[in-house]
């Protein structure tokens, strides 16, 4: 018999034996970022969540800091939409003023934090899509500029890294060639590579304003029953030239990670989205499931499973529960 048991029996034990740990370096903070002054508000159904204003941003850096976690992902809410999604490259866009106000308030502390801009244009289309529209549909080719100006845009401000999102065919191609072609060929991109049209996204569009008027995206994100699929798409953006790879969301997609973590060598991501925080946050407040417990397994089957960075709206909670521990 084999007393596979020896090993677990106190928690020193297990400790020593645990395979898979959560770094808090590893997680990655979103934060929406909204045109206007004095802004700090509540996402009604992601509690805890926020949107920020750019002079309400020192508050949630300095947090941010004091967690030492791996960086953040800005997301915009623009005052003015429009159908080609301006604003997205604007000179005086909210998340250019974002980027450039968070590396002045690090400056001046002496610290360092990473800043990823996510690349799309659904927040910033009156249409809600990701895309320039042509006969109703989104014309993949005539929205590759846009993508590839906005991520300049960005890169210009200050952003360590970009993330395009919208799951347009070559985006990430596109981007590379910019960024080259204007001396950031340092930049790193991070795709959205296996990005899966998901009902989890459903909060995250309250807090970015960004659901589509008319249709859905099912026309270029992909198809949750498809596997193999994914890894066709991550292929196509490390050929391309992405340094990170992402699958969204993370929960209902551990085969999809555990796939692509055999497949590849680059850095893998995962998005635990909003709809997977606000599950987990509803259920805490009807007092059905432990907070601490549930999200501490949670990030660690996504390690688990193979990925190397979770962009998670847990990043602080768990950053803020390991300080507790380690206080005791």
């Amino acid at each position: 018999m084999q007393r596979l048991r020896r090993l677990r029996r106190s928690a020193a034990m297990r400790d020593l034996v645990a395979e898979t740990q959560v770094r808090t370096g590893a997680l990655i903070y979103p934060i929406f970022v909204i045109d206007g002054e004095n802004i700090k508000e509540e996402v009604p159904s992601m509690p805890g969540v926020f949107r920020y204003s750019v002079d309400r941003l020192e508050e949630i850096v300095d947090e941010m800091l004091v967690c030492q976690i791996g960086g953040t992902m800005l997301f915009g809410v623009p005052a003015h939409k429009d159908e080609r999604g301006s604003e997205a490259y604007a000179e005086n866009g909210v998340v250019r003023r974002a980027i450039r106000r968070i590396k002045a308030l690090c400056a001046q502390k002496g610290k360092e934090l990473l800043v990823i801009a996510d690349i799309c244009l659904c927040e910033y289309t009156s249409h809600g899509h990701c895309g320039v529209l042509s006969g109703g549909d989104v014309d993949n080719d005539a929205s590759l500029p846009l993508h590839a100006k906005a991520a300049l845009a960005a890169v210009q401000a200050g952003a360590d890294m970009v993330a395009p999102s919208s799951m347009m065919d070559g985006v990430v191609a596109a981007i590379r060639e910019a960024l080259d072609a204007n001396g950031f060929v340092s930049t790193p991109v991070m795709g959205y590579s296996a990005k899966f049209a998901s009902v989890f996204y459903s909060p995250f569009r309250d807090a970015a304003d960004s659901a589509p008027q008319t249709g859905d995206r099912r026309g270029y994100q992909m198809d949750f029953r498809n596997g193999r699929e994914a890894l066709r798409e991550l292929a196509a953006d490390e050929a391309e030239g992405a340094d990170i790879l992402m699958v969204k969301p993370a929960l209902a997609y551990l085969d999809v990670v555990h796939a692509a973590r055999a497949q590849t060598n680059l850095p893998l991501a995962v998005y635990n989205v909003s709809g997977e925080y606000a599950m987990v946050k509803a259920a805490a407040q009807a007092g059905m499931l432990d907070e601490r417990r549930v999200v501490t397994e949670l990030l660690t089957a996504f390690f688990r499973a193979g990925a190397d960075i979770v962009i998670t709206y847990h990043a602080l909670d768990w950053a803020h529960w390991q300080r507790e521990h380690s206080a005791r």
